[in-house]
């Protein structure tokens, strides 16, 4: 701070002083007269009176050049104490005023503007009319009045120097104070040369203009706080634009790409984390190998594709593919959420676009990666648009031009991009010249799992030999995806340290693949005496309308154990199938319907419980019906139906239709209610020794069932091996083409080869 503003702001505290009660106690010296008050001689007096050399404290930092003291050390005094000194003063507690000079200018401001306040009112005192007239006017202590405002009265003492006090009084009006004054006066005979002189004043109230200074400063405080937020804060997350207003996340630069350069140190996701799905691996190490070696296809007169977009159910590994590519790719890996496109502000969605596709153009070649497209990628207009050219339209237009428009040009930038919902994208987004190559990413098949339980069980702590193991557990758990399966392992993880067990069992795998299938099991949850019957009789239908149903799934286990939002657990090994005949399907309804139907042979009544057998068999009737045209009524037709979560406006059927298929639907449903009531009737024996071994020993196991009620009439697979065979080997097939033979090696490896073989 120097020293012109340092003397202003000395003037300042001066001119409030000289109209406080601390004026008197200021060095008497010519400076004072002369409005020259220096910073030292004002603040001497301030020091005087604790609480306001609290607030002044901080300012010997920044004017020490200009003797603007007021710690309780001097520079000198530090330096005999400590016997060295940086050259800094010493600050109370270390305090420190952050910021550039005209921050701590303002803040000297505030100060000196909150120490007007302070001084001003602690010198002032109020008095009612009867002290005044008492105290002062019968006593003959007043020189004068000053009526301010028309709203009170300062009193002028003849006699200051007896009281460092200003007294003052409130009044109602200015007449009824002229009146009042006239009467004391007269009242104490005071003779009309020698009367009290009124003046009158304007002056600036603070107490009552506070509420202005408040109204002007907050929206100036939110206006300083939206500076600082989107002038001075960057984007978080590393992106391109950085800090500052023309950063990403500034208020100039909300158009700024958010995408991200991954740096391949920075992911440890390798192609051999990946496992289960091995074609979509092969065809993304293509993509990889194309960047590092395009001569080999440029040889032949290929084209590198454009962009892949990776399809699937949630949990298969599309992420985990792209985490792999950025981590073995020898190329620049940029990375983005389709989300990111979308923000407040009309036209921020494009410019990020533009501004992305610039930044991948400027690293080619590389690899540009889109998680969750469908965020900005869904169909333009029709039967699910609002109307209009919603912002994210916009933006989707701008990707279609980016990817394959006009002025594209032929750069090395491949761009890769993952979803959930391919059925929502627009068809422009998806044909060949944006996204050549769409890869499917299935659920895996028994192999694919048991490749995937390999990957996480190596690092598990188990004595079980890790393929046998995987194998067995695959075979246990159809229809999981790579998420399902990490789930499980790590669960069967947490199980054995809860169990303070030195390695993982095969106790603890089956207990978490039922934790993952079923859910918590609720040791806690105490059934009465009738429910936990009724819940065994429900269980006994379900295991024995399934034993004896050709096309139903081999049992596994039953439980009456409470697990999740169930009373009851079954669990059954689905084989690997992706055709279903009509006669399947109608015996997986009757065994869904054997536990309400038992419960009815046995009790008379039915319950609850059923619930959610009553939805999936509703869900099997109507796909039957709506979707695979197995009824003959309706003929062999098939209607889009809407998903959950879409909306659906209309029926893409008439009502006459639909009324044709609620009625086949409650027969079809009808039938096979009737079909298990009458095997379950001829079962009723075998019925009621399950439910008796249920109530006593809670679990049953296989070998239970076929103690039980005698082998299984019809042949089923239990066993990794009896599953597997016949599809040419025991493992996934995991072997690369030819051309892909050497994706991962770096040229200076390739040319040491090709000089060995020259050699």
């Amino acid at each position: 701070m120097n020293r012109r503003t340092t003397r202003l702001l000395a003037r300042t505290v001066h001119s409030i002083l000289k109209q406080s009660r601390f004026y008197s106690e200021l060095p008497k010296n010519p400076r004072v007269k002369e409005n020259l008050l220096s910073p030292t001689d004002v603040l001497f007096v301030l020091r005087q009176h604790g609480d306001l050399a609290h607030h002044l404290r901080y300012l010997q930092g920044r004017l020490q050049g200009q003797r603007f003291r007021f710690f309780n050390k001097t520079e000198k005094e530090t330096k005999k104490a400590d016997g060295k000194s940086d050259g800094k003063p010493e600050g109370p507690a270390g305090l420190n005023i952050p910021g550039n000079n005209w921050q701590k200018i303002a803040v000297s401001v505030a100060v000196i503007f909150l120490l007007q306040i302070i001084t001003e009112y602690a010198s002032y005192k109020e008095v009612s009319w009867k002290e005044f007239f008492s105290d002062f006017l019968e006593a003959g202590k007043v020189e004068r009045l000053e009526v301010v405002n028309k709203a009170w009265v300062r009193i002028v003492s003849n006699q200051s120097s007896a009281t460092p006090y200003t007294y003052y009084f409130n009044i109602g009006s200015v007449d009824s104070f002229e009146r009042s004054l006239a009467a004391a006066q007269h009242h104490l005979q005071i003779e009309p040369d020698k009367q009290i002189p009124v003046l009158y004043k304007n002056e600036t109230d603070l107490k009552r203009e506070i509420p202005n200074i408040i109204s002007t400063a907050v929206p100036l405080f939110f206006a300083y706080y939206l500076y600082r937020t989107f002038f001075k804060s960057g984007a978080a997350g590393g992106s391109k634009g950085g800090g500052g207003p023309f950063g990403a996340g500034g208020l100039f630069g909300v158009g700024q790409s958010t995408a991200r350069l991954i740096n391949k140190e920075d992911i440890k996701v390798t192609f051999r984390d990946v496992a289960g799905c091995e074609e979509a691996k092969i065809e993304i190490m293509e993509f990889v190998n194309f960047l590092k070696n395009p001569g080999q296809y440029k040889a032949l007169g290929a084209k590198i594709p454009k962009g892949a977009i990776l399809t699937g159910p949630p949990g298969t590994g599309k992420t985990l593919l792209a985490k792999a590519t950025a981590g073995e790719a020898n190329v620049p890996f940029i990375t983005v959420s389709g989300s990111e496109f979308l923000e407040m502000f009309v036209g921020v969605g494009p410019a990020r676009v533009r501004d992305m596709f610039a930044m991948a153009r400027k690293n080619s070649p590389c690899i540009l990666f889109i998680d969750e497209i469908d965020a900005v990628g869904r169909k333009r207009g029709g039967r699910g648009g609002m109307g209009g050219h919603s912002e994210q339209e916009n933006t989707l237009n701008q990707l279609l031009v980016e990817m394959d428009g006009f002025s594209t040009d032929d750069s090395s930038v491949v761009v890769m991009a993952a979803t959930n919902r391919a059925d929502i994208l627009d068809k422009a987004l998806m044909r060949p010249g944006r996204f050549d190559r769409q890869i499917y990413v299935p659920v895996p098949d028994i192999k694919g799992r048991a490749s995937i339980f390999r990957v996480h069980l190596g690092p598990l702590k188990t004595s079980l030999d890790k393929t046998e193991l995987s194998r067995k557990l695959s075979a246990h758990t159809p229809g999981f995806s790579g998420a399902d399966i990490a789930n499980v392992c790590n669960e069967a993880a947490l199980i054995a340290a809860r169990d303070a067990n030195d390695e993982i069992t095969m106790k603890n795998f089956e207990a978490a693949i039922e934790r993952v299938v079923a859910g918590m099991e609720k040791k806690s949850q105490v059934l009465q005496p009738e429910e936990k019957k009724t819940v065994a009789y429900h269980e006994a239908g379900h295991a024995v309308a399934g034993w004896f149903l050709q096309y139903a799934d081999p049992l596994l286990k039953v439980s009456i154990i409470p697990r999740g939002k169930g009373l009851g657990y079954a669990q059954y090994l689905p084989k690997e199938q992706y055709l279903y005949s009509k006669e399947q399907l109608f015996d997986r309804m009757c065994m869904t319907l054997g536990g309400r139907v038992s419960e009815e042979i046995f009790f008379g009544r039915i319950t609850t419980g059923a619930q959610d057998d009553l939805q999936k068999v509703t869900q099997m009737a109507y796909s039957q019906i709506v979707k695979f045209g197995m009824s003959e009524k309706v003929g062999p037709l098939s209607f889009d139906t809407a998903q959950p979560g879409d909306m659906a406006f209309d029926k893409p059927y008439s009502e006459a239709t639909a009324q044709l298929i609620d009625q086949e639907v409650r027969d079809l449903v009808g039938t096979a209610l009737k079909w298990t009531r009458e095997l379950l009737v001829s079962k009723r024996e075998e019925i009621e020794k399950v439910a008796a071994r249920l109530l006593e020993k809670e679990i049953l196991a296989r070998e239970d069932m076929i103690e039980l009620l005698g082998k299984r009439p019809f042949a089923e697979k239990h066993t990794y091996e009896e599953f597997v065979a016949g599809t040419g080997g025991l493992d996934e097939d995991t072997s690369l083409p030819k051309g892909l033979g050497s994706w991962n090696e770096s040229k200076e490896d390739k040319e040491k080869k090709e000089a060995e073989k020259g050699k």
